[in-house]
């Protein structure tokens, strides 16, 4: 062999060679990636979770190239058969994904030119990694958020079946952590129904705005070729509600968006701060100086030091990884924020943090459904475990605050009071009640018709806990009346 055959034979790529990431960058290099910059640049081993949509999208795409007449039927037969082959591979464990080839659509597509040969390697005709692994992020978080919706759902009905069970329990309820006025247990679970309402709402929103195609924008400036996009949006599923085929309209934009990604990270750290304020309340309710619930004991852990404890862990922990989602959303605002158009690698961050969010949020979801709505027992075909309530220390923690001190205020408004001078009479009726170390319900009538004297014997049953919980009975109170009617409105909403 001759000098200068030598010297061609060592520069050709091998066959080897074309199963590694040079294989991207063509012959443009003069020297290979360090090992340390593959390990720090690689991001397979986490972004390996999109392979579906990577090969969804692959599969939408080689079909309208073949339409479109870019590649041959035989292409797009081989490229089918390929991605079969793959699929099952991957789902039994067989398939080795290399670190050389940097990121899931490198190592899928070396693998498909692997069985194919050239039909695997014309699938990239038309499309960048750019608007590629934007594809993949979005039809994989619209799954996602599929699953997220259904959890809500999950738990919004545990939070209706524990407030339907207690409408007639009274608990106190709080401002400033002080007992202010009696609330039906029920109607404190609905206002976290509520809050999950529109959580899932949201959710629905940021789909909404997911599903929309980038796929067919190439790296940054559109392609060459007679692109179908609408086409591959339909295929995809990427449609609006009248079946119309929503594609990203500028090529820019469309490669270096995160928003979506930005706005469920919002949409779920908001959902994670509702679950702290229910963790924070069932931690406290839990305590013994409350002891107004018990949580089922597979949602506790005890004390290594300790025998008598049971911790609130399950609680405790939604409330710390609310933290941990709220900073991804930082992390993900901060990410975005300096960069110029169009993609940068900075982009390759968006991944973990989104991925973790997800989740963190669904596993959340999961356990709160059946910590607080129990798990069903197939022998009776009821619910059991989860929250037990205690109703009689939860009343007699409402008897402690003076819980209806605005009710006698409103029956003196009743009599022709201004509500700024019964508020003042009630004050004083409360400080003598303090003073006797007695609810004002115990005050004897002639001590009341002290402090004005057209309280009758009737204000007993207006001081009393269960009087003013009935007494609220408008749209929205707290009311037993007004709680049904909440219950059956939520009931008929989940079951659509």
């Amino acid at each position: 062999m001759s000098k200068a055959q030598a010297t061609s034979a060592d520069s050709a790529p091998s066959h080897n060679q074309l199963d590694t990431k040079a294989q991207a960058w063509s012959a443009l290099f003069s020297e290979p990636m360090s090992d340390l910059v593959k390990r720090y640049t690689s991001s397979v081993f986490f972004d390996k979770r999109l392979w579906q949509a990577d090969i969804a999208g692959s599969l939408a795409h080689a079909e309208m190239l073949a339409a479109q007449g870019v590649i041959s039927a035989a292409d797009h037969a081989s490229i089918q058969k390929g991605m079969a082959q793959i699929t099952a591979e991957i789902e039994s464990g067989a398939f080795e994904w290399k670190l050389d080839l940097e990121d899931v659509h490198l190592n899928i597509e070396a693998r498909l030119t692997q069985l194919v040969g050239d039909a695997g390697k014309r699938l990239h005709t038309g499309r960048s990694r750019n608007d590629q692994v934007a594809t993949d992020v979005r039809l994989w978080l619209r799954g996602e958020i599929d699953l997220i919706g259904d959890l809500l759902k999950e738990l919004q009905v545990s939070l209706v079946d524990v407030a339907e069970q207690n409408v007639e329990v009274i608990l106190p309820g709080f401002t400033h952590l002080q007992v202010a006025q009696p609330v039906s247990f029920g109607h404190h679970m609905l206002a976290y129904v509520e809050m999950f309402k529109r959580d899932a709402e949201r959710m629905a929103d940021v789909r909404r705005r997911t599903n929309v195609l980038p796929l067919g924008s190439a790296a940054l400036a559109g392609t060459t070729y007679p692109l179908d996009r609408e086409r591959v949006a339909k295929t995809l599923g990427m449609v609006d509600v009248n079946g119309f085929p929503v594609v990203c309209q500028n090529s820019l934009d469309a490669v270096s968006d995160r928003d979506f990604a930005i706005e469920f990270t919002a949409a779920a750290s908001l959902c994670m701060v509702h679950v702290s304020r229910l963790s924070e309340e069932l931690i406290i309710w839990m305590s013994q100086n409350f002891g107004f619930i018990k949580i089922a004991d597979r949602f506790t852990t005890g004390s290594s030091i300790m025998p008598q404890k049971k911790n609130p862990d399950v609680p405790e922990l939604a409330r710390g990884k609310t933290g941990r989602v709220v900073g991804h959303l930082m992390g993900l605002i901060t990410l975005m924020k300096g960069q110029p158009l169009a993609y940068n690698k900075d982009n390759q961050e968006d991944k973990e943090p989104l991925f973790d969010t997800v989740d963190t949020l669904k596993d959340t979801l999961r356990i709160f459904a059946e910590m607080v709505g129990g798990q069903l027992n197939p022998a009776t075909g009821k619910k059991e475990g989860g929250i037990t309530v205690n109703p009689q220390a939860m009343e007699q923690a409402a008897l402690k605050g003076y819980a209806t001190a605005t009710d006698l205020a409103d029956y003196l408004v009743k009599k022709g009071l201004p509500f700024r001078d019964a508020h003042e009479t009630v004050a004083h009726a409360v400080k003598a009640a303090t003073s006797h170390n007695c609810d004002l319900s115990e005050l004897p009538l002639n001590v009341l018709q002290g402090f004005h004297p057209q309280i009758e014997k009737d204000v007993y049953e207006v001081l009393s806990l269960r009087g003013s919980l009935n007494a609220r009975n408008t749209l929205g109170g707290t009311a037993p009346a007004q709680v049904r009617i909440q219950v059956a409105r939520h009931r008929a909403r989940l079951e659509k």
